[in-house]
């Protein structure tokens, strides 16, 4: 390799190292922000999860693209365990199903994929947990619509401004707001949250 080469790839693996750096540094300012302003309505949220299943009620969670991934996230942890063994606690992740998905989306319409589920499985005392990082898709908008009609209180992660889904949201509902513009770190956020709540509520119901 002539040194022309040689120079480029340091200066490369330098520049990639130094992009490297900055996604880390940029997250942890992200999360820290997060954990100054939303620290007591974390721990607040996680009172309403476990005061609804010890209540016998269940959570109900969704999202779209990698927040759908966050919502069956939830879900499994609840129902399976998060670090421990325990009872299984009810939960169900929306629009899991490829085959009502697509049969829902096309006899009715995509809005309706988190909508009608609801409706159908939903009760009143039950909590919607919606995980959202632009606030603005019309399928979580009318899931938060339809949790309302059937007396659902809902948790919403969202980032940024909050969307058109902090709009919506009732005096009885949350909102985990992102303090940050960047998906990547919102959706990062959003996971740590997750991880949050999922210790809180075992530590809330089956003790330390």
């Amino acid at each position: 390799m002539d040194t022309q080469c040689l120079l480029f790839v340091l200066l490369n693996k330098m520049n990639l190292q130094d992009r490297v750096t900055r996604h880390f540094m940029s997250s942890f300012q992200t999360q820290q922000e997060t954990l100054a302003n939303l620290s007591e309505l974390i721990g607040f949220a996680a009172q309403r999860l476990a005061h609804a299943l010890l209540n016998d009620k269940k959570i109900l969670a969704c999202g779209n693209g990698g927040s759908a991934n966050h919502a069956q996230l939830l879900v499994t942890a609840l129902i399976n365990r998060y670090e421990r063994d325990r009872p299984a606690l009810p939960a169900i992740a929306l629009g899991t199903s490829v085959t009502m998905l697509t049969a829902i989306a096309n006899d009715t319409q995509f809005d309706d994929i988190f909508g009608k589920p609801l409706r159908a499985l939903g009760q009143s005392g039950d909590i919607l947990v919606v995980y959202t990082i632009g606030g603005h898709s019309a399928n979580t908008i009318k899931a938060v619509n339809n949790a309302h009609d059937k007396d659902i209180e809902v948790i919403a992660l969202t980032g940024h401004d909050g969307g058109s889904i902090s709009q919506i949201l009732n005096e009885n509902d949350l909102e985990l707001r992102i303090p940050s513009k960047t998906p990547s770190h919102i959706l990062e956020t959003h996971l740590m949250i997750t991880h949050c709540l999922c210790d809180l509520i075992d530590y809330q119901i089956f003790g330390g």
